[in-house]
């Protein structure tokens, strides 16, 4: 039973636990649905949980709890990635323990509880998933871009520009090079990452202690 649910359509939970890499019937549409069902339904507890958090908040909170590391990490505790069907190319390089391929295949089977048993299931089983997480959310840090972007509004400074400078490597590994520019302070930064966003996080990180000593 893949995150508590029970299958009556086992075909659907099969193509939910099926990367692109091993044929035509895969999760990828499954995964935009479950995404979309996962941000939903996290929201409404969060919404629920924290009444006095500010919406920035709430936003912070969701973003920590819905995004790729966090999913994963979820997918691990539950050993989904012993389940997965993948390709050969996959299979050789590790992709059962790959973080997106874990991520995308948690918002899958998300997407195929929904259409398997319907929305009151998928969001008891979501809840149910989530409870722990949220409610010891209060505690979430910002993160990076946060942080750098209130300094440098207490500051009445502009905000600071992204730019992708490189995406290079095969589908299954690209490193993804971004630099973060303060015009206003002369600083550039530069970091890579599995993904782009995760790049910003890291110039982010280092932008933020060079300014940090600007303002100091």
């Amino acid at each position: 039973m893949l995150l508590g649910h029970a299958f009556r359509d086992t075909q659907l939970e099969a193509r939910a636990l099926t990367h692109r890499s091993a044929g035509r019937d895969n999760n990828e549409r499954l995964e935009f649905l479950g995404d979309a069902l996962l941000n939903m339904l996290v929201a409404e507890l969060v919404f629920e949980s924290h009444p006095q958090a500010s919406e920035g908040d709430m936003t912070r909170l969701r973003a920590a709890l819905v995004n790729g590391a966090a999913l994963a990490q979820m997918a691990r505790e539950m050993e989904i990635g012993e389940f997965l069907r993948l390709g050969p190319g996959e299979l050789k390089s590790g992709g059962h323990r790959r973080e997106s391929i874990l991520a995308d295949t948690f918002e899958a089977l998300v997407a195929a509880i929904y259409l398997d048993a319907g929305w009151a299931r998928v969001r008891e089983i979501v809840r149910a998933l989530f409870a722990e997480r949220v409610a010891a959310g209060a505690r979430t840090p910002k993160d990076a871009k946060t942080r750098l972007q209130e300094l440098l509004q207490g500051e009445g400074l502009p905000l600071p520009d992204y730019e992708l400078i490189e995406a290079r490597g095969e589908d299954h590994a690209r490193v993804f090079v971004v630099a973060c520019r303060i015009g206003a302070l002369s600083i550039e930064t530069r970091a890579s990452g599995s993904s782009r966003r995760a790049a910003e996080q890291v110039a982010a990180e280092a932008a933020l202690a060079l300014a940090s000593r600007n303002s100091a």
